[in-house]
Protein backbone atom coordinates (compact mmCIF):
# COMPACT_ATOMS: atom_id res chain seq x y z
CA UNK A 1 0.00 0.00 0.00
CA UNK A 2 1.41 3.37 -1.02
CA UNK A 3 1.10 6.52 1.04
CA UNK A 4 -1.11 9.14 -0.59
CA UNK A 5 0.36 12.60 -1.08
CA UNK A 6 -1.82 15.44 -2.34
CA UNK A 7 -0.60 17.64 -5.17
CA UNK A 8 -1.29 21.38 -4.89
CA UNK A 9 -2.84 21.89 -8.37
CA UNK A 10 -5.31 19.02 -7.84
CA UNK A 11 -6.78 20.36 -4.58
CA UNK A 12 -10.40 21.54 -4.82
CA UNK A 13 -10.83 24.70 -2.77
CA UNK A 14 -14.07 25.72 -1.08
CA UNK A 15 -15.16 29.01 0.49
CA UNK A 16 -16.41 29.04 4.08
CA UNK A 17 -17.94 31.85 6.12
CA UNK A 18 -17.69 31.97 9.92
CA UNK A 19 -19.98 34.30 11.86
CA UNK A 20 -18.04 35.41 14.96
CA UNK A 21 -21.01 37.17 16.55
CA UNK A 22 -21.31 36.11 20.22
CA UNK A 23 -18.66 33.39 19.70
CA UNK A 24 -15.46 33.01 21.69
CA UNK A 25 -12.28 34.19 20.00
CA UNK A 26 -10.45 30.90 20.51
CA UNK A 27 -13.27 28.79 19.06
CA UNK A 28 -13.46 30.97 15.94
CA UNK A 29 -9.67 30.94 15.50
CA UNK A 30 -9.37 27.16 15.88
CA UNK A 31 -12.12 26.52 13.31
CA UNK A 32 -10.63 29.04 10.87
CA UNK A 33 -7.12 27.60 11.24
CA UNK A 34 -8.39 24.06 10.68
CA UNK A 35 -10.22 25.05 7.50
CA UNK A 36 -7.30 27.14 6.21
CA UNK A 37 -4.86 24.32 6.78
CA UNK A 38 -7.12 21.65 5.24
CA UNK A 39 -7.07 19.32 8.24
CA UNK A 40 -10.78 18.62 7.82
CA UNK A 41 -10.15 16.92 4.46
CA UNK A 42 -9.29 13.28 3.89
CA UNK A 43 -6.50 14.32 1.49
CA UNK A 44 -4.65 16.40 4.12
CA UNK A 45 -0.91 16.38 3.53
CA UNK A 46 1.28 18.28 6.02
CA UNK A 47 3.69 19.79 3.48
CA UNK A 48 1.06 20.80 0.87
CA UNK A 49 -1.49 23.60 1.03
CA UNK A 50 -4.74 21.61 0.95
CA UNK A 51 -6.86 24.19 2.75
CA UNK A 52 -9.87 26.28 1.81
CA UNK A 53 -10.68 29.98 1.80
CA UNK A 54 -12.21 31.34 5.02
CA UNK A 55 -14.23 34.54 5.48
CA UNK A 56 -14.86 35.67 9.07
CA UNK A 57 -17.62 38.24 9.61
CA UNK A 58 -18.72 40.23 12.68
CA UNK A 59 -15.18 40.31 14.09
CA UNK A 60 -16.10 43.32 16.22
CA UNK A 61 -18.63 41.23 18.18
CA UNK A 62 -16.34 38.36 19.18
CA UNK A 63 -16.26 37.48 22.88
CA UNK A 64 -13.60 36.51 25.37
CA UNK A 65 -14.04 35.17 28.86
CA UNK A 66 -13.14 36.56 32.24
CA UNK A 67 -11.32 39.87 32.67
CA UNK A 68 -9.33 39.52 29.43
CA UNK A 69 -11.22 42.49 27.97
CA UNK A 70 -9.07 44.83 30.08
CA UNK A 71 -6.16 42.60 31.16
CA UNK A 72 -5.07 41.01 27.85
CA UNK A 73 -2.49 43.17 26.08
CA UNK A 74 -1.04 43.16 22.59
CA UNK A 75 2.53 44.41 22.25
CA UNK A 76 4.64 45.44 19.28
CA UNK A 77 8.19 46.73 19.08
CA UNK A 78 9.62 48.49 16.04
CA UNK A 79 13.26 47.95 17.03
CA UNK A 80 13.94 51.64 17.49
CA UNK A 81 14.36 53.55 20.74
CA UNK A 82 10.91 54.29 22.14
CA UNK A 83 9.32 51.93 19.60
CA UNK A 84 7.35 49.90 22.14
CA UNK A 85 3.57 50.04 21.70
CA UNK A 86 0.97 48.14 23.65
CA UNK A 87 -2.81 48.15 23.79
CA UNK A 88 -5.52 46.16 25.56
CA UNK A 89 -8.07 43.90 23.93
CA UNK A 90 -10.74 46.59 24.34
CA UNK A 91 -8.56 49.27 22.69
CA UNK A 92 -7.73 47.00 19.74
CA UNK A 93 -11.40 46.09 19.30
CA UNK A 94 -12.24 49.79 19.11
CA UNK A 95 -9.36 50.61 16.73
CA UNK A 96 -9.34 47.62 14.34
CA UNK A 97 -11.26 44.48 15.40
CA UNK A 98 -10.09 42.41 12.41
CA UNK A 99 -6.62 42.20 13.95
CA UNK A 100 -7.97 40.24 16.93
CA UNK A 101 -8.95 37.26 14.80
CA UNK A 102 -6.06 37.61 12.36
CA UNK A 103 -3.46 37.47 15.14
CA UNK A 104 -5.18 34.51 16.84
CA UNK A 105 -5.34 32.51 13.60
CA UNK A 106 -1.80 33.42 12.58
CA UNK A 107 -0.51 31.88 15.81
CA UNK A 108 -2.26 28.59 14.99
CA UNK A 109 -0.79 27.97 11.54
CA UNK A 110 2.82 26.98 10.75
CA UNK A 111 5.43 29.74 11.03
CA UNK A 112 7.14 29.07 7.70
CA UNK A 113 6.58 29.62 3.96
CA UNK A 114 3.65 27.20 3.89
CA UNK A 115 2.00 29.07 6.77
CA UNK A 116 2.46 32.38 4.96
CA UNK A 117 0.72 30.95 1.89
CA UNK A 118 -2.08 29.46 3.99
CA UNK A 119 -2.59 32.77 5.82
CA UNK A 120 -3.33 34.64 2.56
CA UNK A 121 -6.61 32.69 2.22
CA UNK A 122 -8.08 34.30 5.36
CA UNK A 123 -10.43 37.29 5.02
CA UNK A 124 -11.74 39.04 8.15
CA UNK A 125 -14.43 41.75 8.26
CA UNK A 126 -15.66 43.67 11.29
CA UNK A 127 -19.28 43.88 10.08
CA UNK A 128 -21.81 41.41 8.70
CA UNK A 129 -21.14 42.24 5.02
CA UNK A 130 -18.37 40.81 2.83
CA UNK A 131 -17.56 41.10 -0.91
CA UNK A 132 -17.17 37.35 -1.50
CA UNK A 133 -20.81 36.43 -2.16
CA UNK A 134 -19.97 35.46 -5.75
CA UNK A 135 -17.99 32.49 -4.42
CA UNK A 136 -21.13 31.31 -2.56
CA UNK A 137 -19.39 30.47 0.71
CA UNK A 138 -20.99 27.91 3.00
CA UNK A 139 -21.72 28.75 6.63
CA UNK A 140 -19.65 26.93 9.24
CA UNK A 141 -21.63 25.81 12.30
CA UNK A 142 -19.86 26.60 15.57
CA UNK A 143 -21.04 24.84 18.72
Amino acid sequence: MKTFSAKAPEVKRQWWVIDAKNQYLGHVAVKAATLLRGKHKAIFTPHVDTGDFVVVINASEVQISGKKEVQKTYMSFSGFVGGHKSETFRQRRARRPELLIEKAVKGMIPHNRLGAKVYTKLRVYSGPEHPHKAHSPQAVPLS
